[in-house]
C-alpha cells in the first residue's frame, strides 16, 4: 500500500485514477533513442521485451535531423508501439526556426505521443535568452498542433534554470537513481527517465529508460487525436 501510494503521489492530476480506483503496480516502462543506439531490430525489441513506450530524436538545432529517426519512426508505427517525437533545444538557435524545422519533420499522427522539448544546457547562452526562445518554440507548436508539448530536462538543470517558467506543460524528468525525483518547487513530473544503462535484446549499444507512473489508459491520455492542423491531446 504504501508503495502504490507513493507512486501515485507522482502521477499528475489529469491522469490520477478516480477516487476508490484501486491499481496493481502503476508503473509502464518506456526507452528513448536517437542515431546514438545505431540501427535497432525493432522486431527483436518487440519479441522478446516490448517496451511500453519509446521515444525517438526527430531533430536538433536549426538544421539537424536525426539519421534514423525516420527508420525508428516508421518501424514503432509499423509494430503498434506508443512513439513520440523529440527535438534537441539549442540555446543558441531562434526558437522560431528550431520549432519550425521540427514541424516540417516530424511525421506526428493520431495515436502518437506529445511532441517533446528537450533542454539540458545553455550552451553558454544567458539563461533568460534560453528561457525567451524555448518559450517561443513550446508557443509555436502548440499553437500549431494544438497541444502543450512535454519539457524534458536533468532534474539538476530544471530546478537552475527552468523551474517556474513551465509549469503548465507536462514534464519529463532525467534522475539517474534508485530514488524518484521530488522537484524542490513541488512540480509534479509525468515521466521519470532513471537510467541511461538500459540492455535491450535488438539494440546494440545502452539505452535511456524511464517510468511512467500510470496504467496504460493514464498514458493514453498523453497522446494525440487528429486535426486539420497536426494533433491534440486527450488530456483535459
Amino acid at each position: 500500500m504504501r508503495f502504490l501510494l507513493f507512486l501515485l503521489a507522482f502521477v499528475p492530476q489529469s491522469v490520477r485514477p478516480h477516487a476508490g480506483v484501486m491499481l496493481k503496480s502503476p508503473e509502464l516502462k518506456g526507452i528513448d533513442v536517437s542515431h546514438y543506439q545505431e540501427t535497432i531490430e525493432w522486431d527483436t525489441v518487440v519479441a522478446r521485451q516490448r517496451p511500453d513506450f519509446v521515444f525517438v530524436k526527430c531533430t536538433e538545432g536549426s538544421d539537424y535531423v536525426d539519421s534514423l529517426y525516420c527508420r525508428n519512426w516508421q518501424a514503432l508505427g509499423r509494430l503498434g508501439v506508443r512513439r513520440g517525437a523529440y527535438h534537441f533545444f539549442r540555446a543558441y538557435g531562434c526558437g522560431d526556426v528550431q520549432a519550425r524545422h521540427f514541424l516540417q519533420n516530424a511525421e506526428l499522427q493520431a495515436g502518437d505521443l506529445l511532441p517533446v522539448l528537450d533542454i539540458e544546457t545553455t550552451s553558454g547562452v544567458a539563461p533568460e535568452i534560453m528561457i525567451e526562445e524555448a518559450r517561443i518554440w513550446l508557443q509555436m507548436v502548440e499553437d500549431q498542433l494544438g497541444v502543450k508539448p512535454i519539457v524534458y530536462s536533468s532534474q539538476r538543470f530544471y530546478e537552475r534554470y527552468l523551474a517556474g517558467h513551465f509549469d503548465d506543460y507536462p514534464l519529463w524528468i532525467a534522475r539517474y537513481s534508485n530514488e524518484a525525483p521530488a522537484l524542490a518547487n513541488g512540480k509534479i513530473w509525468n515521466i521519470w527517465q532513471y537510467s541511461n544503462q538500459g540492455c535491450y535484446d535488438g539494440i546494440c549499444r545502452k539505452v535511456d529508460v524511464n517510468v511512467f507512473p500510470g496504467t496504460p489508459e493514464m498514458l493514453d491520455q498523453l497522446r494525440c487525436k487528429p486535426l486539420p492542423t497536426g494533433c491534440e491531446s486527450t488530456a483535459p
